[in-house]
């Protein structure tokens, strides 16, 4: 690795920083509003706990994808699926996001993950479309588990990314459980315990 290309890296790392502080629309059990690191570490926690029911899925593909998936938003910040409704796709503004971010870095490293986060957004591979799934699971078990405001709409996630969970037997199966979960939140009962 050349001198400038350390530097580029390390100038990319110190940015890609900012996702400690993006905050999300769900809480954690405490009542602290998420971090968009925090929603990729357990995404990927619960990717790769998902592994021996997907032999066939590259997981080094999957963490990849995983981990660079929310990337363009330490930029702009994370738009909810909730404020999306109606609004223009915010992929266009995540992907100049994310080359803005990634313009200091290396041009393999910005190579690399541009081209694992396009894999994404068009779901263009099995470990893409894995991704998508357990994606919308962890921000419903996120919603479910939260401390959230007494205003929290959690009957908007028995629709949330429907199209993206319905293919897998375990994800669904997961579904059905992550939905009854929301069915007794949307009913004023308490969070499962952890």
């Amino acid at each position: 690795m050349k001198p400038d290309e350390i530097h580029g890296l390390l100038a990319f790392l110190r940015h890609a920083e900012r996702l400690k502080t993006v905050t999300r629309t769900a809480w954690t059990s405490e009542g602290k509003q998420e971090s968009t690191a925090e929603h990729t570490w357990r995404l990927c926690l619960f990717a790769l706990s998902l592994r021996p029911w997907f032999p066939d899925l590259d997981f080094g593909r999957v963490l990849g994808i995983a981990i660079v998936h929310d990337l363009g938003e330490a930029i702009s910040g994370d738009i909810s699926a909730v404020a999306q409704v109606g609004a223009p796709p915010k992929v266009e503004q995540e992907r100049r996001d994310l080359l803005q971010l990634l313009e200091p870095a290396p041009t393999a490293a910005r190579q690399q993950i541009v081209a694992l986060w396009e894999e994404y957004n068009a779901a263009a591979s099995p470990e893409a479309k894995f991704v998508k799934a357990v994606d919308k699971l962890e921000t419903i078990l996120q919603h479910n588990q939260g401390s959230n405001p007494a205003d929290f709409d959690y009957a908007f996630n028995l629709p949330y990314g429907q199209a993206h969970t319905a293919h897998h037997p375990v994800i669904v199966q997961l579904r059905a459980i992550l939905d009854a979960e929301t069915g007794e939140r949307a009913a004023g009962h308490r969070p499962p315990s952890p």
